[in-house]
């Protein structure tokens, strides 16, 4: 520095003092400095004030040599303390060169520019509020200084930065956001520290409404969350934990709809090796669940990407069980929200009319509580822009179900084999409820959902397996789309004939008549007529077997099903028996199936009839494997009384001969053996010979009397259908074996 230059009214010795090297001697100068500013304060000389501090600021804090910088930040803060009161008229000038010292590479002037600093906003107090943002930037960086006495300077200002914001009532928060929002992104531990500690003091002050923008700085908080200091976790947890009981009190000024898709974001795990991943999500997932609860159907148009984030996690297991409870508040929230309101059109609304549509015409069947039925066995209970919402007025806000969107996320959940079941069963409650709050916007997708809910039916898990019934058989059921045409199985001249029914045309809707089953939509006899009526009209014939296989051996076999195996054993209502004709009808797709029906409704006569019938059927190892799965199942309780009637020889020939029947189609196999066995164990085996027809007819007198006193089933119609089933099944295998024969003969050409 030219030390012969004019710094008047700075005197030579005070300028040599200010560079020189040594610390005393600055210090000296800066004592000088004082007593000049204070002798200018007393005669209100404000322009010598401002030129000795530009002289201060240009000359030494911003010059190229370090001891004149030294002597530069030492003479600022000697001139604030000279100020006062006043040092408020000169912030601007006195703190822009301490801050642009803080960028220096030498460490100890970092510490002198922040001694300067202390110094300097110490005198002034709430007047440097107006500069809060350049402080805290300024602060932040040397937050994360590596020299540990710049970074204790720091943390000196810091806290007295924060005792003048607490104190003062005219803190510009709304300035001060956009440089937090900024710098909450910060990945420097340190700098994490000094952000979370912030807003932790901003959030106690009860002036600062900070909840106001809290959606804001909410995504990197949670981004805080996850650091890996377990103090700045715990600390981010407390403000989490804060602004949620802040929220709790006051939930009509909370901007729910603006941090929906935050918590969306981070209820997802991205990395599950990551231990503090599982505290962000559980953090997100109880926020989401308060959410739910408070803002109600606001979060709605979010429900797609909740489901999204809700529906893997109640799959988990006792290691993340908090996160799985809170998972499944969520979902039973979310549900609730979901009512008749939402399948009626808005633009019809818009328009203002007011007509309801009659029963009968899509209009959403009344449901006492589809959830406690749904809830019977589980009781617990892609990220889009954000929308801003606006507190609701005196009206209701109009508020839209993402329809589409959920049900996007709900088959995407379907069709992905590693879906958990816990997480396949709240899939299909979902499905459920909507088919019952939202019928006619629903049946929009009853085309593409459909495939899927079938392929579901051979589910390893019997309650998906149920609960997807219940949906086949809401589908079925729902008066969205629904033809007027009759059963079908009709009642002509008191006997039960097959009807094979069209299925409704695209958009078709109608009055639906009484149904044939005297039994709501989701009880058993009605989810496997639906289902019957449903596989009839299958044109992959193939698919239609492997379902009737399926349905076979959850009828066989499940004990929900006890009360309606009795009904078809006994066949003794119209009721049993225009079912057990609807089942026949489509487990002729299946003939081992349609035996094992037989045998579950009592027809063995009927049952041996069809056995003969197989010597014309083309005999595969599926088949075969098909009837050694029978002969289990005759073993097993479910067939009890089966085995019993055995030994009534007499007034069961035809039982005796089906299963000889059964016998002479297996080959020497544990099965066959198996009933082989149980056949010796028959006495009189020379009763085993059909007894005149007339004697069995008499026998058999009271049995059919007991089953049906007022029609009775027509037999030969069930097996003209069965041979028409059988034909097509046939030329479907040839056609495939022609195709694949030329396929074959062109990969050799």
């Amino acid at each position: 520095m030219n030390t012969e230059k004019d710094f008047s009214p700075l005197t030579p010795n005070i300028v040599r003092a200010l560079n020189d090297k040594l610390y005393e001697k600055r210090k000296v100068a800066a004592l000088e400095i004082e007593k000049l500013v204070r002798e200018f304060v007393a005669q209100n000389n404000s322009t010598q004030i401002r030129h000795v501090i530009q002289i201060l600021a240009s000359e030494f804090a911003l010059s190229q040599h370090p001891h004149s910088r030294k002597g530069g930040l030492i003479g600022l803060a000697a001139c604030s303390i000279a100020l006062g009161k006043d040092s408020g008229l000169y912030l601007k000038e006195l703190i822009e060169p301490v801050l642009t010292c803080f960028n220096d590479s030498d460490s100890r002037l970092r510490y002198y520019a922040c001694e300067a600093l202390y110094n300097i906003v110490k005198v002034a107090r709430g007047a440097v509020l107006p500069h809060f943002n350049l402080l805290f930037d300024g602060l932040s960086k040397l937050a994360a200084d590596p020299d540990p006495n710049v970074k204790s300077g720091s943390e000196l200002l810091d806290r007295l930065l924060k005792d003048i914001v607490t104190e003062s009532n005219t803190f510009d928060l709304v300035a001060f956001v956009p440089l937090l929002r900024e710098r909450i992104y910060s990945n420097n531990q340190y700098a994490r520290q000094f952000i979370i500690s912030w807003i932790h003091v901003l959030e106690s002050v009860p002036d600062i409404h900070l909840l106001d923008y809290l959606p804001e700085i909410l995504d990197g908080l949670f981004q805080i969350l996850g650091d890996n200091s377990k103090e700045i976790r715990r600390t981010c947890e407390v403000v989490l934990g804060e602004f949620l009981k802040e929220i709790k009190k006051t939930p009509s000024s909370v901007k729910f709809a603006e941090m929906a898709n935050i918590l969306v974001i981070h209820c997802q795990v991205a990395d599950e090796t990551k231990l503090t991943n599982d505290l962000i999500q559980l953090t997100a997932m109880t926020w989401m669940r308060e959410f739910i609860q408070l803002a109600g159907r606001v979060v709605l148009p979010y429900s797609s990407g909740i489901l999204t984030a809700v529906l893997p996690c109640l799959s988990y297991d006792d290691r993340k069980k908090n996160t799985k409870e809170a998972a499944s508040a969520c979902n039973h929230s979310l549900m609730k929200l979901v009512t008749l309101e939402d399948d009626e059109d808005i633009e019809e609304e818009r328009s203002g009319s007011t007509g309801s549509p009659s029963a009968g015409e899509g209009q959403p069947k009344m449901e006492g509580d589809s959830n406690d039925m749904l809830n019977a066995s589980q009781e617990s209970v892609g990220l889009s822009n954000i929308s801003f919402f606006t507190p609701a007025s005196s009206d209701r806000p109009q508020v839209t179900l993402d329809l589409d969107g959920i049900v996007q996320v709900l088959d995407r959940h379907l069709h992905d084999s590693s879906t958990g079941m816990m997480t396949r069963i709240a899939v299909l409650k979902w499905l459920y409820h909507l088919y019952i709050k939202t019928p006619r916007k629903m049946f929009r997708h009853t085309d593409s959902l459909f495939p899927i809910l079938l392929k579901t039916l051979s589910d390893e898990s019997d309650e998906v397996i149920l609960k997807d019934l219940e949906v086949l058989a809401e589908i079925a059921s729902s008066p969205a789309g629904q033809t007027d045409q009759a059963s079908s199985c009709d009642i002509i001249e008191n006997k039960l004939v097959l009807k094979v029914q069209e299925g409704p045309k695209p958009g078709q809707q109608s009055s639906t008549g009484p149904k044939t089953m005297d039994s709501s939509p989701s009880t058993p006899k009605n989810i496997f007529h639906s289902m019957a009526d449903i596989l009839l009209k299958e044109e992959d014939l193939k698919f239609a077997s492997t379902m009737v296989q399926t349905l076979n051996t959850i009828l066989l076999t499940s004990a929900e099903l006890f009360q309606l195996r009795n009904q078809l054993k006994d066949l003794h209502t119209q009721e049993s028996c225009a079912l057990f004709c609807c089942l026949y009808r489509s487990w002729c797709h299946n003939p081992v199936a349609t035996v094992s029906l037989c045998f579950l409704t009592q027809n063995y006569k009927h049952a041996y009839d069809l056995i003969q019938k197989f010597g014309n059927l083309e005999v595969t190892v599926d088949f075969l494997m098909e009837v050694d799965k029978l002969v289990q199942l005759i073993e097993s309780p479910i067939f009890t009384y089966l085995r019993l009637q055995l030994l009534d020889v007499e007034n069961n020939p035809y039982l005796i001969k089906a299963l000889y029947g059964l016998l002479m189609l297996l080959p020497q196999s544990q099965a066959f053996q198996l009933l082989s066995h149980r056949l010796k164990c028959v006495p009189n085996p020379e009763l085993m010979r059909t007894v005149d027809e007339s004697k069995y007819m008499d026998s058999k007198k009271q049995a059919v009397c007991k089953r049906s006193s007022h029609f009775q089933v027509d037999y030969n119609e069930l097996l003209q259908h069965f041979d028409r089933v059988q034909s097509k099944h046939l030329e479907v295998r040839h056609q495939r074996s022609a195709r694949a024969s030329d396929h074959h003969d062109r990969k050799l050409m």
